[in-house]
């Protein structure tokens, strides 16, 4: 049967990283490259026993690329510290690698239930939230751009039935930790294409955003949550076309999106 690596990029996880490996103990082998954390993410992956890679941040898409080349193993599953794989997904990879043979898929789909402040938002787009996470090692790379990294695959995709579990921000402040890295992030990718930012875009765009995922994608259906997510989702919006108004206003500010 064709051995699974379980890579996971990490930056300060000593919250996550633990349950994490915990519910990858199943793999032939357990990957930590960590991004100089100051925290105990390092510590605690090593007593969990991952074989841990610290190295300077490169990007998302480079840490991955560098932990996918690294793997010892002829599959390698990615992992956020952040998610947890249950027994039944478990379950259906093993059974999956126990029947793969040469002219099969080379990449897998698994859908993701993403939890916000202590509860599965099953509505506002956020499910199936399929992400290609199981892959044959030397068939695929991430791209290398800011935030929002695609895994671009050489072959055939097929898709897994059962989720992972995604325990994102679990509090408020989860979120707003993680808001202003991402808008910058997303704005410095934006300003490569857009070099004009006008009222709409600033008005419209998270207006629509909204009104997509709270109405059309039935955001409402998860009560206070949904709203809280949907509202975020266009602040999002705002706040990366704001930050790419505010760079290409003066040359001092476009540095910070450097």
């Amino acid at each position: 049967m064709p051995t699974v690596t379980a890579l996971i990029i990490t930056k300060n996880e000593e919250a996550n990283i633990t349950d994490c490996l915990t519910s990858l103990r199943w793999v032939t082998e357990r990957l930590v490259v960590d991004a100089e954390s100051t925290d105990r993410t390092v510590e605690l992956a090593r007593a969990g026993g991952a074989e841990v890679v610290v190295r300077p941040w490169p990007g998302f898409g480079p840490q991955k690329n560098f932990g996918m080349d690294r793997a010892a193993s002829e599959w390698v599953l990615i992992v956020d510290a952040d998610e947890r794989v249950p027994d039944p997904l478990a379950e259906e990879i093993r059974s999956l690698m126990s029947r793969w043979k040469d002219g099969d898929h080379v990449a897998y789909e698994i859908p993701r239930m993403n939890f916000y402040y202590g509860a599965w938002v099953r509505h506002a787009g956020l499910y199936p939230d399929y992400q290609i996470r199981l892959v044959r090692k030397g068939t695929a790379a991430y791209n290398d751009v800011p935030v929002h990294e695609n895994l671009i695959v050489r072959g055939t995709i097929g898709k897994l039935t059962h989720p992972f579990e995604h325990q994102t921000e679990r509090r408020i402040d989860d979120h707003f930790r993680k808001f202003g890295l991402y808008t910058t992030l997303a704005a410095r990718e934006k300003g490569k294409t857009v070099r004009t930012v006008r009222r709409r875009d600033l008005l419209a765009r998270p207006l629509v955003v909204f009104l997509k995922t709270y109405l059309l994608k039935r955001g409402y259906r998860d009560g206070v949550r949904g709203l809280i997510v949907c509202l975020f989702a266009s602040m999002y919006t705002f706040v990366k076309y704001a930050k790419l108004w505010d760079a290409t206003r003066t040359p001092a500010a476009s540095r910070g999106l450097a």
